[in-house]
């Protein structure tokens, strides 16, 4: 039997983002609620931030000319606590000053209290000689009036969530959350809390790819609805397919996209739709699926658990990520030290699970099988080998942080 030759992962995940057109029906949420959403417009600012100069610290606001060498002693002319404007420096005086205050006109610098020393007569002897600009925030140093502080499609993280209400926006324009019906096929399937350990038939396993896959979907802000578990029948999984088409934006599976006789997934699909099926030339993870279910995109992966986790993380993510309009929708890669020796080169990239040791290098999990989902939990993260690469200790490697990722 002739085999498909496999196709490069670059090619497969640049074909799979071809399909992946922005959601309808975008929506506008409290920014409270935006979390890991993506952005649909500009978030442009209406002010600068700070909106005024203002004191960077607890201390005393002051002209550097007014102190020419430590020592010197100033009279105190006003306070100004945070949220209050003070009138302008009279020369030869201080200006009692909190973190956040506007500055004076006339200061042009502030020193911090523990360079200061407040007298009973209300005076204060400053023992630093300042420099003109010091612990002083510039009036729009951090954000321009009319700036574009979020660019569309950017995925929302709790730093940019902070950035927008420093901006007064209390609301933001987001894609839609996609819709995902979740399923597994295979009889050998059992969900944990069905059967004891100690009463599992021979050849039963428990299903852990729909837990991994529904976390996984969820993080990525999709409305998940699991289907379960789908016996190994065709007309189970036309039945399952159909169901799964109608409201969904993705069906997701995982098992079955082989071609033996027990794998249905593929000629469901098509009995219904459209389906690519894909070699792709990854490990763990080769054998891969695309296609169309009525206006629902479909994805089917490998059963195996580190197989379906890892074609997740680099095909189906970035897919997901796309629909809802992100632009930068691949992980960033660190170049780390190798603390291993990988000398089986492999015309596949290869996914490699690692993790950081003691001293910044990474470490190899023993047994890189694709069944093997104790290294994914034991692991950082990824070193992904370049088809052919091998690795010796001490090589300069990419390595992706399960952060990246998950």
């Amino acid at each position: 039997m002739k085999h498909s030759p496999l196709k490069p992962l670059d090619e497969a995940l640049a074909e799979l983002l071809a399909q992946a057109s922005l959601l309808d029906g975008g929506e506008t949420v409290d920014s409270f609620e935006a979390d890991g959403r993506v952005l649909l417009a500009d978030a442009v600012s209406a002010l600068q931030v700070p909106p005024q100069d203002n004191s960077a610290m607890d201390g005393y606001a002051l002209r550097c000319a007014d102190v020419p060498a430590p020592g010197a002693q100033l009279p105190v002319s006003q306070r100004i606590p945070a949220g209050s404007v003070g009138h302008a420096l009279q020369p030869e005086t201080a200006a009692r000053i909190f973190t956040g205050a506007p500055v004076p006109p006339g200061a042009d610098a502030v020193v911090m209290q523990e360079d200061c020393e407040a007298q009973e007569d209300g005076s204060v002897r400053v023992n630093a000689a300042p420099r003109a600009g010091q612990n002083i925030r510039r009036a729009g140093e951090d954000i321009a009036l009319g700036a574009t502080v979020l660019a569309a499609g950017t995925r929302l993280t709790p730093a940019a969530l902070g950035l927008a209400a420093s901006i007064g926006l209390a609301q933001l324009p987001v894609a839609r959350r996609p819709r995902v019906a979740l399923f597994s096929t295979g009889d050998e399937l059992v969900m944990p809390g069905q059967v004891p350990p100690t009463q599992m038939k021979p050849g039963s396993i428990y299903n852990s790819n729909r837990f991994v896959l529904r976390a996984m979907l969820q993080r990525l802000g999709c409305e998940v609805t699991d289907l379960g578990i789908v016996p190994d029948r065709l007309e189970a999984t036309v039945d399952a397919l159909r169901q799964a088409a109608a409201g969904h934006d993705l069906i997701l599976t995982s098992g079955g996209v082989s071609v033996g006789e027990e794998d249905h997934v593929k000629p469901a699909v098509q009995s219904l739709g459209s389906l690519d099926l894909w070699l792709i030339a990854m490990k763990p993870g080769k054998p891969f699926a695309y296609g169309r279910v009525g206006g629902a995109h479909f994805i089917g992966l490998p059963g195996n658990p580190v197989s379906s986790l890892i074609t997740f993380s680099v095909l189906v993510r970035p897919f997901l990520l796309r629909l809802q309009g992100a632009h930068d929708v691949a992980p960033k890669t660190i170049a780390a030290t190798a603390a291993f020796t990988w000398p089986r080169a492999d015309k596949r990239r290869e996914f490699l699970r690692v993790r950081l040791n003691a001293e910044g290098q990474l470490e190899r999990y023993a047994n890189q099988g694709s069944g093997v989902l104790t290294s994914t939990v034991w692991g950082d993260g990824l070193v992904e080998a370049a088809p052919g690469q091998t690795i010796a200790h001490g090589d300069s490697v990419r390595f992706i942080p399960f952060a990246e990722l998950l």
